[in-house]
């Protein structure tokens, strides 16, 4: 990231809660129907047999939902509390530690890629190059799938789940992300808003896929 305290403080804050985060969202998607519904689209259109990385893991449950649904799956995090915590749990997955802004895997490595919530950390100045290396590691025609929160706020948390960390949550304009997809060589498929769940932070989330050009 541009600002390298803040992109050690992002790593340091997920290594600080991964072990909770991953008790307390370890079946998140049970109560996510149009979560679902998405992940299941993403997973009929990647070509057989081909991975589906998934980039900011967390602890990787989104990536063992896929799995278990017959998917070969890849969870790359920053933190490496993270890759612990879904080593632990999900032997189905495999997990590397490594940057959105410098992926540990090959050039057109993956058939699809999800990033759920994880631009959402990112230095604004930082969001195309992410982007750019998302597509350097997916294969042509493959599928990007992006969730994040929607507006231009910022949201600090120096304490979480009564932990210490120091991390940022910034919020996205939908065109703003589409643009500098399309502007990577990507062509934007489906746009979709939703408001939270019950059990969700109160925020408008977005959804894009993207195909590979």
């Amino acid at each position: 990231m541009g600002d390298r305290a803040h992109h050690d403080s992002v790593r340091r804050s997920y290594d600080t809660v991964a072990e909770e985060y991953a008790t307390r969202l370890h079946g998140e998607f049970t109560e996510k129907p149009l979560d679902r519904a998405l992940l299941a689209a993403l997973l009929e259109q990647t070509e057989p047999g081909s991975p589906i990385a998934d980039l900011g893991c967390g602890p990787g449950h989104l990536a063992a939902w896929l799995a278990d649904r017959g998917a070969r799956t890849v969870g790359i995090d920053l933190s490496a509390g993270m890759v612990e915590a879904g080593r632990a749990r999900f032997a189905q997955v495999e997990f590397r530690e490594g940057d959105l802004l410098e992926l540990p895997a090959e050039d057109g490595e993956f058939g699809s890629a999800v990033a759920f919530y994880t631009i959402i950390h990112l230095d604004p100045a930082d969001l195309r190059r992410a982007v750019e290396e998302a597509r350097r590691v997916l294969r042509p025609a493959g599928l990007l799938l992006l969730a994040f929160h929607v507006g231009e706020e910022v949201r600090h948390l120096d304490e979480w789940w009564g932990h210490d960390v120091d991390i940022d949550f910034r919020f996205l304009e939908p065109a703003h992300v589409a643009g500098l997809l399309e502007a990577a060589g990507f062509a934007v498929e489906m746009r979709m808003e939703r408001t939270h769940y019950a059990h969700e932070a109160e925020t408008r989330r977005a959804y894009l896929l993207a195909r590979r050009i």
